[in-house]
């Protein structure tokens, strides 16, 4: 069996990956992704990729050409390609989740593919009315009416994509549509990702490394339902292999409730408080951008039903092997360290942890000690021919740019999403961050300080300088992004600065010069990158008859 995955680098399609891998009828993978992972990296090798963006900067026409294209010959197709954040882009939201879903469907059906699976979510089902009577309330199987949570857009839009599935199989009953209704999706793998996506850098659980909360405070009444991402995995591929049509809840056979969430997270302290109280909490932290979930999520915990998995027992031979309770201590235990893995969506939090330095070993444990560890005067063993402040300095200074470099390459990525440059500036942001880390590690294991009151002030001074309104009060302005590729390109090139300095040093540190080598081309490569962002922005910022956030 050929099998196309439509959002193949995120939590479910990395473990959708991983199942196909496995299963001995499928001879052939093609994976779909906006942004491209590491096709060397498991289990993204093996595959064949495209980069196809669905919906986010495209036109119907030229997406659905290039799907057709990419699903002729395959067996089933399984759309998992969703978008998340930015919450407060909604109209983006709905064009790649909704209108996507339409796409991806209309190429099924020019391709002539026969199956087609579909990730929905329990956040499609209507408010159950017996989750606030009080008691444990019944399962629901999939008849349950699926009209969403007014007040959650993810909920909203899951609805909204099953009908458009609905109307996609009553016009065409030659294919068999296939719709999987997940709970919570947790695994080791996704800890980073669920902690930029929901709880930001205001919760930062990896506290939790160095003690215990007195008590784990919960909104009365909450319920969750949650997969260990490996079973969600082999349900999508059960469903691809036998392609029996209909609905399927999937969910580990335990619910989370509040004393479960407190034996992970905590000691199995437990305070229950009014929801009432945890959703204004929760509002007005988003509305702050101190948390980036809104309180529809928190809606949708406490109003979807609890679904009976049963069916999918029965007609896709699928049952869960890893408890809620298990799959929940995975993903925390992650999050406290860090965890992630080398996608574009699912990158760990702290690169630098997993870099080696520029001597082909890893870094020193104590360098890995924390800002400061270094002596304030430099190291003792420098060759007398080097200046040792000065060039303590010049490193302190690169690396407080390089930190300015990261946060405005991030927020372009973010705010151009909807863009055609959006997977260039993400590729960037990846790349860039990643040489801030390496960075850090040569003046750590050179011996020299960080200086982190430096990079502090580059921090603030960054986000001061978003205050700038380019025209615009209440909107993007289209020269921002003209401006930011140009600051860019300064930036880059003064890292490209820093790297051939350190390639005329390597012999007096200890250094390996073929790394700087590398990161000298790798320089140029990026500023080529940025040239193209630039052609883009300078095509469109200054002209009226031109959109910069439409192609």
């Amino acid at each position: 069996m050929k099998i196309v995955v439509v959002g193949a680098t995120g939590n479910a399609g990395t473990a959708v990956l991983r199942a196909l891998h496995q299963t001995s009828e499928v001879t052939g993978i093609v994976a779909v992704a906006r942004r491209l992972p590491d096709p060397g990296v498991e289990p993204y090798e093996g595959c064949e990729w495209h980069s196809i963006d669905i919906a986010a900067a495209s036109t119907s026409d030229d997406a659905v050409e290039q799907l057709t294209e990419v699903f002729r010959g395959a067996d089933s197709v399984i759309h998992l390609a969703w978008l998340i954040q930015p919450n407060d882009q909604r109209e983006l939201l709905r064009r790649v989740n909704v209108e996507g879903t339409r796409r991806v469907t209309e190429a099924v059906a020019r391709a002539g593919v026969p199956h087609l699976v579909a990730a929905s979510s329990v956040g499609a089902y209507s408010p159950d009315e017996a989750r606030s009577g009080g008691g444990e309330p019944p399962l629901r199987d999939e008849s349950f009416p699926a009209g969403g949570i007014d007040s959650s857009h993810y909920s909203v839009d899951k609805a909204a994509q099953e009908k458009v599935l609905d109307a996609f199989a009553a016009e065409h009953p030659e294919v068999a549509v296939t719709r999987l209704r997940p709970g919570l999706i947790f695994q080791a793998d996704a800890a980073s990702e669920v902690q930029r996506y929901f709880l930001g850098g205001a919760m930062p659980l990896q506290l939790l490394k160095a003690g215990r909360l007195p008590a784990l405070t919960v909104p009365k009444g909450l319920l969750l339902q949650a997969v260990h991402a490996d079973d969600i995995g082999r349900a999508y591929v059960a469903a691809a292999v036998r392609q029996v049509p209909g609905t399927f809840n999937i969910c580990a056979d335990d619910v989370l409730g509040p004393q479960e969430l407190a034996d992970v997270i905590d000691h199995g302290r437990v305070m229950e408080v009014p929801p009432g109280i945890v959703r204004a909490a929760l509002a007005a932290a988003h509305k702050a951008g101190i948390v980036p979930a809104d309180a529809g999520w928190l809606d949708m915990g406490m109003q979807v039903p609890l679904m009976d998995n049963s069916r999918a027992a029965e007609e896709l031979g699928w049952r869960p092997q890893v408890s809620a309770v298990d799959a929940l201590q995975e993903l925390i235990d992650a999050i406290v360290e860090g965890h992630g893995h080398p996608s574009p969506s699912l990158h760990p939090r702290d690169k630098d942890e997993r870099l080696v330095t520029v001597t082909g070993e890893p870094a020193k444990a104590g360098a890995r000690s924390g800002a400061g560890s270094a002596p304030e005067d430099g190291p003792e063993d420098l060759p007398e021919e080097l200046t040792k402040d000065l060039l303590g300095l010049y490193l302190s200074d690169h690396l407080t740019g390089a930190t300015a470099g990261v946060n405005r390459i991030e927020r372009m990525a973010e705010d151009f999403v909807d863009t055609p440059v959006y997977a260039d500036l993400a590729s960037l942001a990846d790349e860039i961050r990643a040489d801030r880390e390496l960075l850090r590690n040569i003046i750590d294991d050179l011996g020299f300080p960080r200086r982190p009151y430096r990079q502090a002030a580059a921090w603030a001074a960054e986000r001061a300088g978003r205050l700038k309104l380019n025209g615009r009060v209440v909107q993007r302005s289209p020269m921002t992004l003209l401006l930011e590729a140009e600051l860019m390109r300064s930036a880059v090139a003064g890292k490209k600065g820093v790297w051939e300095t350190l390639r005329e040093l390597s012999p007096q540190l200890g250094l390996d010069e073929e790394v700087f080598d590398r990161l000298v081309e790798t320089s140029d490569r990026q500023t080529a990158t940025l040239d193209g962002v630039h052609a883009y922005a300078r095509e469109r910022a200054l002209r009226d008859d031109r959109d910069t956030f439409w192609d």
